[in-house]
This record gives C-alpha cells, sequence and structure tokens, in this order.
C-alpha cells in the first residue's frame, strides 16, 4: 500500500512539474519565437527517413510583416471568433460534435446493407471533424504528439488555457502562422508565399491569401493539387468571407 501511495505520489510530482515547464516555456514565447514545434520536428523525421532528405523551409516574420490578408482569411476559415473565445469555441465543438454522431449513424446504417450484397464495398469508417480553435492547434503543434487519446486531448485543453492567459491573442496568431504547415517541409507565412506565389508574406492579396488559409486542413493534399476546382471555388467563399473577420 506504501508503495502505491509513493508512486502515486512520484506520478503526481512529475505531472506538476511538466506542467510548470510548459508553463514556463510558453511564457518565455511572449518575448522568444520558438524555433520550433513538436509537429515540426516529428515531420522532418518522417521525410527524413521515408526520403532520405531533410525539407525544412521557414522564416520567421512580424506579425507586422504578414499580411492582414492572410490573418483575416485564416481567422475566416480555421476559425471566426478567434478573438473573442477564451481558447475554446463551445458552439463550433457542439456543432462538430452533432456532425460526428451524424456519420457514425450514417455509417452504421451502411453496414448491414453491405453485408447483405457481398462484392461491393466496403463504406469508408466516417470522418471525425475537431472543431479545434486556433489556440488549440497551435497547442498541439507545439508540444504534443499525433495521437489521438483522452489523455493527449486533455493536455491540449490544458496548454490552451495557459496559452490564452500568458500571450496576447496577436502573440499567437503571431506564433500560429510562423509555424503552421502549408506543404511538406514548407511551415509558416513567409515560406508559404514564397514557395507557391513567389513573393513575400507582406504582398499577399486577398484570393492568394484565401488560398493558403483553405490548404490548411490538409497542406500536403492540396500541394499536389494546385488546379483543385474545391481549392478554387472554397477559397472564392473565404475571401468573400474576409471583411467580418476581426483582427487581434
Amino acid at each position: 500500500m506504501k508503495a502505491l501511495v509513493r508512486w502515486l505520489g512520484l506520478l503526481l510530482v512529475a505531472l506538476v512539474a511538466l506542467q510548470l515547464f510548459f508553463v514556463a516555456r510558453i511564457a518565455m514565447m511572449a518575448v522568444v519565437a520558438p524555433q520550433s514545434t513538436s509537429f515540426q520536428r516529428s515531420e522532418a523525421w518522417r521525410v527524413a527517413v521515408e526520403k532520405g532528405t531533410l525539407r525544412w523551409r521557414q522564416q520567421w516574420v512580424a506579425y507586422g510583416q504578414i499580411s492582414d490578408n492572410l490573418k483575416r482569411a485564416v481567422i475566416a476559415s480555421e476559425d471566426d471568433s478567434f478573438t473573442n473565445h477564451d481558447g475554446l469555441d463551445w458552439d463550433a465543438l457542439e456543432k462538430a460534435w452533432e456532425k460526428n454522431a451524424r456519420a457514425e449513424q450514417k455509417a452504421a446504417s451502411q453496414k448491414p446493407a453491405a453485408k447483405a450484397a457481398p462484392g461491393k464495398p466496403v463504406p469508408k469508417p466516417p470522418k471525425i471533424v475537431g472543431g479545434s480553435t486556433i489556440t488549440q492547434q497551435l497547442a498541439k503543434n507545439l508540444f504534443l504528439s499525433g495521437e489521438r487519446t483522452l489523455l493527449r486531448k486533455g493536455q491540449e485543453l490544458v496548454l490552451t488555457l495557459m496559452l490564452e492567459h500568458l500571450l496576447t491573442k496577436q502573440r499567437i496568431l503571431e506564433i500560429y502562422l510562423n509555424s503552421v504547415e502549408w506543404g511538406e517541409g514548407v511551415f509558416g507565412a513567409e515560406a508559404a508565399a514564397q514557395h507557391y506565389f513567389r513573393k513575400p508574406a507582406s504582398q499577399l492579396s486577398s484570393y492568394e491569401a484565401a488560398r493558403l488559409a483553405v490548404m490548411l486542413p490538409r497542406p500536403r493534399y492540396y500541394e499536389k493539387l494546385p488546379n483543385s476546382g474545391y481549392l478554387a471555388s472554397r477559397a472564392e467563399v473565404i475571401a468573400g468571407r474576409m471583411g467580418g473577420a476581426q483582427l487581434p
């Protein structure tokens, strides 16, 4: 019994120490730009293992050197209530929950039909959507792995609240835009602007910014499909919504 109590005590101490480490790292980010994120390092390692080469294009630029068009486009596409919430958008989470539930019900109703008709392709599992805010995405990219477990999700929520309390909204958006993936080995707004449009991030037009914003959920996929009809039509929709996006 004493051994169990001692083990639980050590586990609690380790957990508290880890959270204090995260607090210190995030507090430092208020003045010092992070050199890399957990996601970037894991992606660089994956590409190096699969292709035998290191691909990492990134150039940090200050908030004022990123086009307001891109800021508005990303907010309009990824998190339209970014300036108003405390890191968690409960309405978006509820909508995502309802959408996932409908997708699971549809998939469940298709399974009996697929079994009754052997030879027909088995329906794909439902696509799960998240409803994550920009702050949640940043928390995950900065510190966490890509695995989907309750423990990782819980840590993501704690990190999200830390980011919101220790950094300004402007700083959160600045770090996000400088570190998010926009293609294989392409990280941040400046690298993306140069890679796709051969211009600095400060000079992106409304439509160019909208195209980059639409790429964010699947950047490596759309990098290979630059003439995608969905990418073009969705970019037009986002460009039309950018005027209502509030900047921090």
